[in-house]
């Protein structure tokens, strides 16, 4: 009976890692053959759908991109809540810890997917024990200047932008991370998410569960945080799918260029969600149509406060920190660009 045993949980164990495996493939499979993992529905052709259509046509084309993102995401925020060590991510990655804001500022950009599958991740690491500092500046970071966003960025747009983007993106991340630590909402969300993970506990051995145990512990926390993000995600989708087709293109050109188009930028960048493959594709045809390279680098810098990454993540830490992080990185989008298009001339 126990040798039976034992091959039945072999076997899930293999079937878990093969399926972990699989995922991680595929994600990786995707980048070097360049597949899309962003929507290709064009706004004309969104127009010309019934407007009950509309919505599902832009989710149906998102998924059939990026469902490769989405699920690598939740399962990757499944093991890091699992197997990461609490008590490393409660010791180095506090909120008062110069350390914490470092160790997400450099270990976001590995995470090459976009804002809102991001996510889940980010819910998985303060879940785990991080502060709540920290835990922002990741999700910040990574959908802004991950490894991927900036080589399409140099390669499509331009190296000097890309260059901007990275610093920027640091220090909007950082910054609004730091605020947020400060504030007594953000305290109580750091608290409450530390209460759940059991990381105020003592320094005791505890005994670990079995391999298959953990990884089932591990895919079903990835679940959970499914079934809490993704119906509202789905609602951002909805509302972002009209705005894509009735923004008017005739905007681009008249409003797109000076402070005003900076500040206009910065608007329609953060609502209008645009993943990471697509942002930058829609940032050259708004530039060949007239928009300044300071409005340019504002509208890419609005992708962290999308409406679909907001209204997710509002699920986790609550609107108040959603509200917070938005209008710091509004500000920050403003502010860079319009440093930059006086610097270089490009307003």
């Amino acid at each position: 009976m126990c040798a039976m045993q034992e091959r039945i949980r072999r076997l899930r164990i293999a079937l878990m890692l093969t399926f972990v495996a699989l995922v991680i493939a595929s994600l990786i499979y995707s980048r070097i053959m360049a597949y899309s993992l962003a929507p290709t529905i064009q706004p004309a052709h969104l127009q010309g759908l019934p407007l009950w259509m509309i919505p599902l046509a832009y989710i149906w084309d998102y998924l059939s991109h990026g469902w490769i993102c989405l699920l690598f995401a939740f399962v990757a925020a499944g093991l890091v809540y699992e197997f990461m060590p609490k008590s490393f991510i409660a010791k180095h990655m506090g909120s008062g810890k110069v350390q914490g804001y470092a160790l997400a500022a450099g270990f976001a950009p590995f995470f090459t997917v976009c804002s809102c599958t991001m996510v889940p991740l980010f819910a998985g690491i303060l879940y785990t024990g991080a502060g709540i500092g920290p835990a922002i500046s990741f999700l910040l970071m990574a959908p802004a200047a991950n490894v991927l966003t900036i080589l399409l960025t140099g390669e499509i747009l331009s190296w000097e932008i890309a260059g901007i983007r990275i610093i920027a993106s640091l220090v909007t991340a950082v910054a609004a991370g730091f605020i947020i630590s400060k504030t007594p909402w953000g305290k109580r969300i750091e608290v409450e998410h530390r209460l759940n993970s059991g990381t105020t506990t003592t320094n005791l051995g505890i005994v670990k569960p079995p391999l298959d145990e953990r990884l089932t512990s591990a895919l079903k926390f990835g679940g959970f945080l499914g079934k809490q993000i993704l119906p509202f995600f789905f609602l951002g989708l909805v509302v972002v799918s009209y705005l894509e087709a009735f923004l008017p293109e005739e905007i681009v050109a008249t409003y797109l260029t000076g402070v005003g188009g900076v500040l206009l930028a910065s608007v329609i960048g953060g609502p209008l969600y645009t993943p990471t493959l697509v942002e930058i594709v829609l940032g050259r045809g708004l530039m060949n149509l007239g928009m300044s390279s300071a409005a340019l680098l504002s509208w890419l810098m609005g992708q962290p406060y999308d409406i679909p990454n907001m209204i997710a993540t509002s699920r986790v830490v609550k609107w108040k920190v959603v509200l917070n992080y938005a209008l710091i990185a509004w500000f920050f989008s403003v502010l860079f660009g319009l440093a930059y298009g006086l610097v270089s001339g490009s307003l």
